[in-house]
Protein backbone atom coordinates (compact mmCIF):
# COMPACT_ATOMS: atom_id res chain seq x y z
CA UNK A 1 0.00 0.00 0.00
CA UNK A 2 0.70 3.74 -0.61
CA UNK A 3 1.56 5.10 3.48
CA UNK A 4 2.13 8.33 3.99
CA UNK A 5 4.29 9.34 7.11
CA UNK A 6 3.49 12.34 8.73
CA UNK A 7 6.56 13.63 11.33
CA UNK A 8 9.18 12.11 8.98
CA UNK A 9 11.64 14.73 10.02
CA UNK A 10 11.43 14.24 13.80
CA UNK A 11 13.37 11.53 15.73
CA UNK A 12 10.81 9.14 15.43
CA UNK A 13 10.69 9.52 11.87
CA UNK A 14 14.25 9.68 10.95
CA UNK A 15 14.44 6.26 12.52
CA UNK A 16 11.40 4.92 10.63
CA UNK A 17 11.99 5.95 7.26
CA UNK A 18 14.59 3.26 6.38
CA UNK A 19 12.56 0.69 8.51
CA UNK A 20 9.06 0.82 6.81
CA UNK A 21 9.96 1.41 3.17
CA UNK A 22 10.60 -2.13 2.89
CA UNK A 23 7.28 -2.96 3.97
CA UNK A 24 5.27 -0.24 1.79
CA UNK A 25 4.91 -0.42 -2.34
CA UNK A 26 5.10 3.39 -1.98
CA UNK A 27 6.29 5.58 1.06
CA UNK A 28 5.59 9.28 1.21
CA UNK A 29 7.26 11.97 4.09
CA UNK A 30 5.85 14.82 4.90
CA UNK A 31 6.51 17.41 7.94
CA UNK A 32 6.69 20.89 8.11
CA UNK A 33 10.49 21.15 7.02
CA UNK A 34 12.08 18.10 4.76
CA UNK A 35 14.77 16.48 6.56
CA UNK A 36 17.93 17.08 6.03
CA UNK A 37 19.57 14.18 4.82
CA UNK A 38 16.44 13.33 2.07
CA UNK A 39 17.78 11.11 -0.41
CA UNK A 40 16.70 11.00 -4.07
CA UNK A 41 14.52 8.23 -4.13
CA UNK A 42 12.25 9.35 -1.53
CA UNK A 43 9.37 11.51 -2.04
CA UNK A 44 8.05 14.35 0.01
CA UNK A 45 5.52 16.65 0.97
CA UNK A 46 5.72 19.63 2.69
CA UNK A 47 2.30 20.06 5.01
CA UNK A 48 1.65 22.55 8.32
CA UNK A 49 -0.43 20.11 10.61
CA UNK A 50 -3.08 23.52 11.57
CA UNK A 51 -3.66 24.15 7.62
CA UNK A 52 -6.27 21.61 6.29
CA UNK A 53 -5.40 22.76 2.15
CA UNK A 54 -1.47 21.07 3.12
CA UNK A 55 -2.84 18.74 4.97
CA UNK A 56 -5.40 17.29 2.00
CA UNK A 57 -3.08 17.67 -0.47
CA UNK A 58 -0.58 15.48 1.56
CA UNK A 59 -3.17 12.62 1.90
CA UNK A 60 -4.29 12.20 -1.43
CA UNK A 61 -3.64 8.87 -3.60
CA UNK A 62 -2.51 7.45 -0.23
CA UNK A 63 -3.98 4.06 1.17
CA UNK A 64 -2.60 4.58 5.21
CA UNK A 65 -1.20 7.04 7.32
CA UNK A 66 1.22 6.78 10.29
CA UNK A 67 0.40 9.88 11.65
CA UNK A 68 3.56 10.92 13.99
CA UNK A 69 3.61 14.72 13.19
CA UNK A 70 2.93 17.29 15.55
CA UNK A 71 4.68 18.76 18.45
CA UNK A 72 6.53 16.07 20.64
CA UNK A 73 7.04 17.37 24.03
CA UNK A 74 5.51 19.97 25.95
CA UNK A 75 4.89 22.82 24.91
CA UNK A 76 2.40 26.26 25.71
CA UNK A 77 -0.96 25.82 25.06
CA UNK A 78 -1.35 27.65 21.26
CA UNK A 79 1.84 25.46 20.03
CA UNK A 80 0.05 22.06 21.02
CA UNK A 81 -3.70 23.15 19.95
CA UNK A 82 -2.12 23.83 16.59
CA UNK A 83 0.05 21.33 15.71
CA UNK A 84 -1.42 18.23 17.69
CA UNK A 85 -5.16 19.17 18.33
CA UNK A 86 -6.09 21.04 15.42
CA UNK A 87 -3.39 18.88 13.26
CA UNK A 88 -4.66 15.80 14.68
CA UNK A 89 -8.03 16.77 13.55
CA UNK A 90 -7.06 17.92 10.03
CA UNK A 91 -5.50 14.67 9.65
CA UNK A 92 -8.34 12.21 10.02
CA UNK A 93 -10.94 14.77 8.47
CA UNK A 94 -8.73 15.32 5.48
CA UNK A 95 -8.00 11.06 5.66
CA UNK A 96 -11.82 10.58 5.33
CA UNK A 97 -12.55 12.68 3.08
CA UNK A 98 -9.77 11.33 0.69
CA UNK A 99 -11.12 7.78 1.31
CA UNK A 100 -8.18 6.37 3.33
CA UNK A 101 -8.96 3.36 4.96
CA UNK A 102 -6.24 2.71 7.59
CA UNK A 103 -4.52 5.31 10.18
CA UNK A 104 -1.58 4.41 12.96
CA UNK A 105 -1.82 7.16 15.56
CA UNK A 106 1.61 7.77 17.60
CA UNK A 107 -0.10 8.41 21.03
CA UNK A 108 2.00 8.59 23.92
CA UNK A 109 2.80 7.54 27.09
CA UNK A 110 1.88 10.89 28.63
CA UNK A 111 -1.80 9.92 28.40
CA UNK A 112 -1.18 7.60 31.06
CA UNK A 113 1.56 9.92 33.00
CA UNK A 114 0.29 10.94 36.50
CA UNK A 115 -0.19 6.99 37.56
CA UNK A 116 1.81 5.69 40.09
CA UNK A 117 5.24 3.54 39.14
CA UNK A 118 3.96 0.96 41.73
CA UNK A 119 1.03 0.12 39.80
CA UNK A 120 0.58 -1.45 36.87
CA UNK A 121 -2.31 0.05 34.12
CA UNK A 122 -4.29 -1.80 30.92
CA UNK A 123 -5.71 -0.13 28.17
CA UNK A 124 -9.33 0.28 30.14
CA UNK A 125 -8.04 2.44 33.23
CA UNK A 126 -8.84 6.33 33.13
CA UNK A 127 -6.48 8.39 31.16
CA UNK A 128 -4.60 10.56 33.41
CA UNK A 129 -2.49 13.02 31.40
CA UNK A 130 0.60 14.52 33.03
CA UNK A 131 0.77 17.56 30.06
CA UNK A 132 -1.20 19.80 28.08
CA UNK A 133 1.29 17.20 25.47
CA UNK A 134 -0.92 14.30 27.12
CA UNK A 135 -3.91 15.76 26.86
CA UNK A 136 -3.41 16.00 23.18
CA UNK A 137 -2.89 12.53 22.61
CA UNK A 138 -5.72 11.86 24.74
CA UNK A 139 -7.67 13.73 22.55
CA UNK A 140 -6.33 12.13 19.21
CA UNK A 141 -6.96 8.24 20.70
CA UNK A 142 -10.56 9.56 21.19
CA UNK A 143 -10.59 11.44 17.43
CA UNK A 144 -9.64 8.05 15.67
CA UNK A 145 -12.31 6.11 17.60
CA UNK A 146 -15.00 8.28 16.68
CA UNK A 147 -13.67 7.97 13.22
CA UNK A 148 -12.94 4.52 13.61
CA UNK A 149 -16.64 3.34 14.18
CA UNK A 150 -18.59 6.54 12.65
CA UNK A 151 -16.67 6.35 9.71
CA UNK A 152 -15.23 2.79 8.84
CA UNK A 153 -11.17 3.92 9.10
CA UNK A 154 -9.05 1.52 10.99
CA UNK A 155 -7.15 3.14 13.54
CA UNK A 156 -4.64 1.87 15.58
CA UNK A 157 -3.39 3.58 18.80
CA UNK A 158 -0.30 3.18 20.15
CA UNK A 159 1.08 4.68 23.43
CA UNK A 160 4.65 4.76 22.79
CA UNK A 161 6.95 4.78 25.52
CA UNK A 162 10.41 5.93 24.33
CA UNK A 163 11.78 4.87 20.95
CA UNK A 164 15.95 4.49 21.71
CA UNK A 165 18.71 1.60 20.70
CA UNK A 166 18.64 1.40 24.44
CA UNK A 167 17.08 1.80 27.42
CA UNK A 168 19.40 4.93 28.93
CA UNK A 169 17.65 5.12 32.84
CA UNK A 170 15.50 3.08 35.19
CA UNK A 171 11.93 4.74 34.29
CA UNK A 172 13.37 3.87 30.19
CA UNK A 173 13.49 0.04 31.80
CA UNK A 174 9.60 0.27 31.65
CA UNK A 175 8.64 2.11 28.90
CA UNK A 176 11.64 1.40 26.10
CA UNK A 177 10.51 0.86 22.35
CA UNK A 178 12.96 -0.70 20.24
CA UNK A 179 12.78 0.99 16.65
CA UNK A 180 12.25 -2.50 15.06
CA UNK A 181 9.82 -3.73 17.48
CA UNK A 182 7.86 -0.06 17.04
CA UNK A 183 7.70 -0.96 13.48
CA UNK A 184 6.17 -4.42 14.15
CA UNK A 185 3.47 -2.73 15.73
CA UNK A 186 2.85 -0.31 12.81
CA UNK A 187 2.24 -3.07 10.47
CA UNK A 188 -0.23 -5.01 12.37
CA UNK A 189 -1.63 -1.21 12.33
CA UNK A 190 -1.34 -1.10 8.19
CA UNK A 191 -2.17 -4.82 7.66
CA UNK A 192 -4.60 -6.79 10.13
CA UNK A 193 -7.63 -7.34 8.10
CA UNK A 194 -10.50 -7.14 11.21
CA UNK A 195 -9.08 -3.91 12.90
CA UNK A 196 -11.75 -1.24 13.73
CA UNK A 197 -10.12 0.49 16.49
CA UNK A 198 -7.42 -0.38 19.22
CA UNK A 199 -4.95 1.20 21.54
CA UNK A 200 -1.94 -0.73 22.81
CA UNK A 201 0.99 0.40 24.28
CA UNK A 202 4.25 1.07 22.48
CA UNK A 203 6.80 -1.07 24.65
CA UNK A 204 9.36 -3.45 23.51
CA UNK A 205 9.67 -7.29 25.73
CA UNK A 206 10.07 -5.07 29.20
CA UNK A 207 10.60 -6.91 32.30
CA UNK A 208 9.83 -3.75 34.17
CA UNK A 209 6.96 -2.95 32.64
CA UNK A 210 4.17 -0.79 34.44
CA UNK A 211 1.56 -1.31 31.39
CA UNK A 212 -0.72 -4.46 30.97
CA UNK A 213 0.22 -4.68 26.99
CA UNK A 214 -2.36 -8.05 26.61
CA UNK A 215 -4.26 -6.15 24.12
CA UNK A 216 -1.38 -5.72 21.72
CA UNK A 217 -0.13 -9.38 22.37
CA UNK A 218 -3.70 -10.61 21.39
CA UNK A 219 -3.65 -8.76 18.30
CA UNK A 220 -0.36 -10.54 16.81
CA UNK A 221 2.28 -7.85 18.63
CA UNK A 222 5.13 -10.14 19.27
CA UNK A 223 8.25 -8.02 20.45
CA UNK A 224 12.17 -9.09 20.05
CA UNK A 225 14.12 -6.60 22.40
CA UNK A 226 14.62 -6.93 26.12
CA UNK A 227 15.23 -4.09 28.16
CA UNK A 228 16.66 -6.22 30.73
CA UNK A 229 19.58 -7.08 28.42
CA UNK A 230 20.59 -3.20 29.08
CA UNK A 231 19.79 -3.01 32.78
CA UNK A 232 22.76 -2.84 34.26
CA UNK A 233 24.12 0.18 31.61
CA UNK A 234 21.12 2.30 32.47
CA UNK A 235 20.58 1.64 36.19
CA UNK A 236 24.49 2.91 36.15
CA UNK A 237 23.39 5.72 34.35
CA UNK A 238 20.31 6.29 36.88
CA UNK A 239 22.52 6.63 39.70
CA UNK A 240 24.09 9.78 38.39
CA UNK A 241 21.08 11.35 37.95
CA UNK A 242 19.57 13.75 40.84
CA UNK A 243 16.44 12.75 42.08
CA UNK A 244 12.88 13.82 41.63
CA UNK A 245 10.86 13.92 44.45
CA UNK A 246 7.30 13.81 42.11
CA UNK A 247 8.65 12.11 39.36
CA UNK A 248 10.33 9.80 40.47
CA UNK A 249 7.07 8.05 42.07
CA UNK A 250 5.24 8.21 38.93
CA UNK A 251 5.11 6.88 35.40
CA UNK A 252 5.52 10.32 33.19
CA UNK A 253 8.46 11.37 35.22
CA UNK A 254 9.66 14.52 34.54
CA UNK A 255 6.52 15.60 32.97
CA UNK A 256 4.93 15.60 35.95
CA UNK A 257 7.25 17.55 38.11
CA UNK A 258 7.04 20.20 35.55
CA UNK A 259 4.77 22.75 36.85
CA UNK A 260 3.62 20.52 39.79
CA UNK A 261 1.72 22.15 42.57
CA UNK A 262 -0.43 19.91 44.26
CA UNK A 263 2.15 19.99 47.51
CA UNK A 264 -0.62 19.56 49.81
CA UNK A 265 -0.86 15.83 48.57
CA UNK A 266 1.46 12.32 48.01
CA UNK A 267 2.06 12.27 44.23
CA UNK A 268 0.26 9.41 42.65
CA UNK A 269 -3.35 9.79 45.03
Amino acid sequence: MRVLLTGASGGIGRRLRGLLKPHCADLVLSDIVPPADLRPDERFIRADLAKMEEVSAAVENVDAIVHLGGHSVEGPWDTILQANIVGAYNVFEAARLAGVRRIVFASSNHVMGFYPRARKVGIDALPLPDSRYGVSKAFGEALGAMYAHKYGIGVLCIRIGNVDDRPVDERRLAIWLDPHDLVSLIRIGLERDDLVYKVVYGMSDNARAWWDNSRAREIGYAPKSRSEDHAAAAMAAQARLPPDPVGDLLQGGAFCSAEYAARDRKPGR
